[in-house]
Formats: structure tokens, sequence, C-alpha cells
């Protein structure tokens, strides 16, 4: 989490979005590329150091190379980010992007080709600009600004920068995406079935996270929510990948290499971020820490905390620049920025930090919502705010959590870890369910594990083979 809140961004992505008209790797591609470039990296978390990246760029750059748009590695830009959503997308310019969360989920170095090769598809096909000719500036623009004013206010604010590249596509893009993907992967000497495994991990991942939140699998979150692994889908590119398997022979898979290369990786949050523990916030480098209602589940990123619980409400946990502000006018800046009126603050104390409440009833798509905002004054130019949403009368919920924001020992913050990624032999003795039941989750440890690593419960696992682990 970072003091900047996502919908301040927004409107300058979706301004330069327009601006690449011309075929391959044009200048106008170029200047929107790189204006674009900083823009993401803000809203997802920056990129991700270390050995991963250059890696990732290497193969990035080796399935760009194979849809023409360019014909030198370096004319593209490929980025791993430093983010704990699944997702990835291109845009106009060679900029190519995937996420850490994402490149742990795969198994080979064959699906990071394809997940890639798949965006970089919709930017040879033009699929971007095709949608925004359609569908006009202006109604993308109508909604965002829906999302703002909408019901689930933070849930969507959260959610539609980082979605911006990801909104949208027609079934018939996505399955030209997903042959131009295919075919970029054999050219550049990968297995073509890596498409099909990739996309059904990619569900099984889906179906597991909307479980734990208590979604029963209705809501995909992430690329999925754009890029669905239905069955017809899967089934679809495996024949496709199988027609290509017979012509061209056995590909690679690069498997140790890939393992090799992201061994190590953070996992889950970037403890420089914040790090949600089931129901808590705990960000070390601040030294801050709340506690969500029960019930609620959390989603950490580069700009803020989200917390939603169906029927209950939803927040967010955020800063925003503050030199030379007081609570009250800080106060006032965040409802400005949600678009509503500033309504009086009450100032008051929590935890022995000087703060500030207001409240107001806001007219939504689904009726009137109780909202209300927490100012924090962290130091003299630092503050935090809660805004929370809930249906008329109920905003109650949220009171133990405006009591819980709070200072964390230095002990407590120095004790905090992350989760990376661990890649281990099998050994004789090792099942399924005992290497389970080392991964650093307190649930669902067994569901966890297969689909990290594509298997089931019932797989038999050879003696000197590779799984992954994520521990702290």
């Amino acid at each position: 989490m970072i003091r900047k809140t996502l919908f301040l961004i927004a409107p300058l992505l979706l301004a330069s979005a327009t601006a690449a008209q011309a075929p391959g790797l044009s200048a106008s591609d170029r200047a929107s590329g790189a204006q674009m470039h900083p823009q993401l990296l803000a809203q997802f978390g920056g990129a991700y150091d270390g050995p991963q990246a250059a890696y990732v760029r290497s193969v990035g750059q080796r399935i760009a190379l194979q849809s023409g748009l360019a014909s030198n590695a370096g004319d593209y830009t490929v980025t791993l980010l430093n983010s704990n959503v699944n997702n990835a997308f291109a845009i106009p310019g060679g900029y190519v992007y995937v996420t850490r969360q994402l490149v742990a989920l795969m198994n080979d170095e064959a699906e990071l080709a394809f997940v890639m090769g798949h965006e970089v598809g919709h930017v040879a096909a033009r699929h971007s600009q095709k949608r925004e000719q359609r569908s006009g500036l202006a109604s993308i623009l109508a909604g965002i600004a829906g999302a703002v004013t909408g019901s689930n206010i933070v849930g969507q604010v959260a959610g539609a920068g980082a979605q911006l590249y990801t909104l949208g596509y027609s079934r018939d893009q996505e399955r030209e995406a997903d042959s131009l993907g295919v075919r970029y992967l054999t050219r550049a000497g990968y297995d073509p079935m890596a498409s099909g495994r990739i996309l059904a991990a990619l569900g099984a991942q889906t179906s597991l996270e909307a479980r734990l939140a208590g979604q029963d699998g209705k809501e995909p979150a992430g690329w999925l929510s754009t890029h669905p692994a239905t069955g017809e889908r899967v089934a679809r590119i495996n024949k496709e990948a199988a027609t290509l398997v017979a012509r061209a022979g056995q590909r690679a898979t690069n498997r140790d290499a890939f393992l090799n290369a992201i061994n190590g990786m953070i996992y889950d949050d970037d403890p420089a971020q914040g790090l949600v523990q089931g129901n808590r916030f705990r960000h070390p480098g601040l030294g801050l820490g709340f506690d969500a209602p029960a019930g609620f589940a959390l989603q950490n990123s580069a700009t803020q905390v989200v917390g939603s619980r169906a029927q209950a409400g939803q927040f967010s946990f955020a800063g925003l620049p503050a030199r030379g502000l007081d609570l009250a006018s800080y106060s006032a800046r965040v409802w400005q920025g949600a678009g509503a009126e500033p309504p009086t603050v009450r100032p008051t104390r929590i935890n022995g930090i000087d703060a500030a409440i207001s409240q107001t009833r806001a007219s939504t798509r689904s009726g009137p919502v109780d909202a209300t905002l927490v100012v924090y004054r962290w130091s003299p130019d630092t503050f935090y705010h809660l805004l929370m949403i809930a249906p008329v009368g109920g905003a109650a919920v949220f009171d133990p959590l405006i009591n819980s924001v709070r200072r964390l020992p230095p002990e407590e913050a120095r004790q905090l870890r992350g989760r990376r990624v661990q890649v281990v032999t099998v050994k004789a003795g090792d099942t399924v369910q005992s290497l389970a039941a080392r991964m650093a989750y307190g649930d669902d440890r067994l569901a966890r594990f297969t689909v990290l690593n594509g298997i089931t419960a019932s797989t038999r696992l050879p003696v000197g083979s590779r799984v992954k682990l994520i521990v702290n």
C-alpha cells in the first residue's frame, strides 16, 4: 500500500490509451506506451526486482518477436510487476506486463510464453483500438465515473484502473488472441499444449480464490474476469494446439529452467506494501496495523487496502499527498475525490492518534448508503484514511475497524514476514498431503497446493520430481 489513490490515475490512462493509431511499433504507439508505462507501474506496485525480472523479460521478448511488430528484442519493454493479483496485459508501443502472482501459478516456461503471447496478440490485432472505436472514449469515461458513484464505490474504484487494459474484449477477440498466442508459442519453439494447461490452471485458481472469499466461484477476479477459462475455450485451444503439435512435432516446456528462476520469488503481499493476515493488515515499514470486522475479506494492493463483506459493506484504507493540510482539509479532499460534498468533521483521538470523523448519506444505483470517513494524522505531513460504505443504518459494523488502527510496537513490526515461492524436490515418502501441510496458510492447504502445482489430491509424485510450496 502506498499513499496514492487509484482513481486519480485512471483518467490519465484512459486519455493516453487513445493515442496509438498506426500499425506496428509506430512513433505514436511508442509515445503512447511511454506515457502510460510509469502510470501502470504505479498502479501495479512497480517493477519487481531481482533475477526473476530478467528471466521474464527474456521470455517475453522472445515471444513478442514472433508477432512481427518489431524486429529487435530490445524494442519490447517487458516488465514483471510487483503485484499480488493474477494479471497480464500489453499496450501499444511494445510494452508487455505480467504480475509475479500469475507467474508463480505457472509450472513451466511455455505457459509463461503463452500468456504473454496472448496479450501481445491483442496488440498485434489492434483490439484495444477497435474497442475504443466501437464504444467511444466518452462511454469509457462514463463507465469509470459510474464505478466511482456506484453502490460499491470502494470495490469498483479499487479495480477500475488496474483492469483498464483487460476490459471488454469480445469473445471473437479473445479467440483471435488465443490463436495468435499459440502460434507465437510454436514459432518460438515452445510446447503449444501449454496454452490449455495455463488456462485450466487459471480457472482453478480463480474458483479457489472466489470460494475462499465467500463468493462461491461466481465472481472471477484479475485476468480471468476478462479472460474466462471456460471448458469450451480450453477445449478449443487444446484442439488447435494439438494440430500444431502434429505438424511441428514436440516442443520445449523448459520446466526446470522456469522453476529455478522463480524459486524464492515473493508470493501474495510484498512486505514493503504491507501484509494481509486473515482479517488483519500489518505494514512493517510504516509501523501500522488494523483489524477488519469479522467476515470481511481483505485485498491489498500498491495503492490501498480494500475490505468487503456481502450485505454488510465495503471499505478502503489509503492515503493522499498531505503537505500543508490539516484534518479538515484532508477530509474535504477525500470526499471531493469520491464525488461527494464534504460534510462537517468531528475531531477525536484514536489509540493516541489525532483523527477526524465525518459521515454522509449518499445516493447510489442500488439506493441510499451511509458513507463514513475517518482520517488519521500519522505525522505532521502524513495522513491515512478509512472510507467506509454501509447500508443505511449499518455503519456501526465498522466501529471495531475504526478503533483498531494503531501504531505497531517495533518488535511486532520486526517479526512480520511475507510469503515466498520455494521449489522443493520430492523425496521418498512424500505425498501430496504431506507436502501440502507445509504450505504457509492456516486454511485449505491441500487445495492451495494442488492448484499451485496443477495436480490433484490423488496425484502420485515421482521421487526426484519438483513442486512448488509457499513458505514464510
